[in-house]
């Protein structure tokens, strides 16, 4: 068996550079990138998109875009870490956690869409409680998410770690005109038949990320309590891979959610709070890890192995 040629299309960005480096020691695969000279060489690109087995996109929408439209090969199968394709019907998406079934179609598509940072943590909550009938799926659902700054891209590292880093913004709310590009992904995948409110900000941290989402217990399912929330995403998440559930016990030892607590992993931990008829669901995971390469590594090894041991 020849070794799987992995094309990272645009390997100098946050998203690609990470991949880049956790796959650059690894023996079962060959990694190939773009010289310098050759990044916005259309044919260049699309020779090396073309010979590979596997590409990895970690491109702008549009260039995503142009680089799938650019493959002639049949063979070619694709992870596209960007937001072109993630409500795309003839995608799959990359979330292998979703359900007990995901990880499989991932392992057999052609096709995958990397899921967004922040769409990760949302429809890692929601998707599990609307499945089991908790959540009714008109519910008015609010999201609130910190990243840090480098969820802004190279940008927005600059601005904090250039020769302005003094002059950046300690906390910006932003997706004020509410119309953020993850709402359709998060409606989808979770499963919501209306649109989420979703306010999402950046903190003068690298990365990481934590994201609530509050709940009343008066507006769910007739006789819904918070110890059937916290069990339906135990029971969901009981076997998977990367995703774990705090207990009850261990959430009330918190005083605090620290958005870079599971940096540097591939992990993402849910958790419940109660009080009064109100519950608060929050998730915690790096946006650089389980909100974009380590997810993105994830898919490309299943997609590698055909077969799949991360289950929900």
């Amino acid at each position: 068996m020849t070794t799987p040629l992995i094309f990272i299309d645009g390997d100098q960005g946050t998203t690609g550079l990470q991949i880049h480096q956790r796959l650059r020691g690894r023996h079962d695969l060959q990694l190939v990138t773009l010289a310098e000279e050759y990044r916005k060489d259309p044919q260049r690109r699309a020779e090396a998109i073309n010979a590979c087995d596997i590409a990895v996109l970690c491109l702008p929408d549009d260039a995503a875009r142009d680089a799938v439209a650019s493959i002639r090969n049949p063979a070619v199968r694709v992870i596209d870490a960007s937001s072109a394709h993630r409500t795309h019907p003839d995608w799959t998406y990359g979330f292998a956690q979703m359900s007990s079934r995901q990880a499989q179609r991932i392992a057999t598509a052609r096709r995958v869409s990397n899921p967004g940072c922040y769409p990760t943590g949302a429809v890692g909550l929601l998707r599990p409680l609307l499945e089991g009938g908790l959540l009714p799926r008109d519910y008015p659902v609010s999201i609130h998410a910190v990243s840090g700054y480098s969820g802004g891209g190279r940008v927005a590292v600059e601005k904090h770690e250039g020769e302005g880093a003094s002059q950046a913004c300690a906390f910006q709310i932003y997706g004020l005109g509410l119309m953020h590009k993850h709402v359709p992904e998060i409606q989808l995948h979770s499963g919501l038949t209306q649109r989420p409110m979703f306010v999402p900000a950046y903190g003068a941290f690298r990365q990481g990320i934590v994201l609530s989402v509050p709940l009343e217990l008066r507006l769910l399912a007739p006789g819904t309590d918070a110890a059937q929330i916290l069990a339906c995403l135990e029971q969901h998440y009981a076997e998977a891979d990367h995703v774990q559930v705090m207990s009850v016990a261990d959430a009330r030892e918190l005083a605090y959610l620290d958005p870079q607590s599971l940096n540097g992993t591939d992990d993402m931990r849910l958790m419940m709070f109660e009080n009064a008829g109100q519950v608060l669901l929050a998730a915690v995971f790096d946006n650089l890890g389980k909100g974009a390469a380590g997810a993105a590594v994830q898919n490309l090894d299943l997609m590698l192995a055909g077969v799949t041991r991360c289950s929900a």
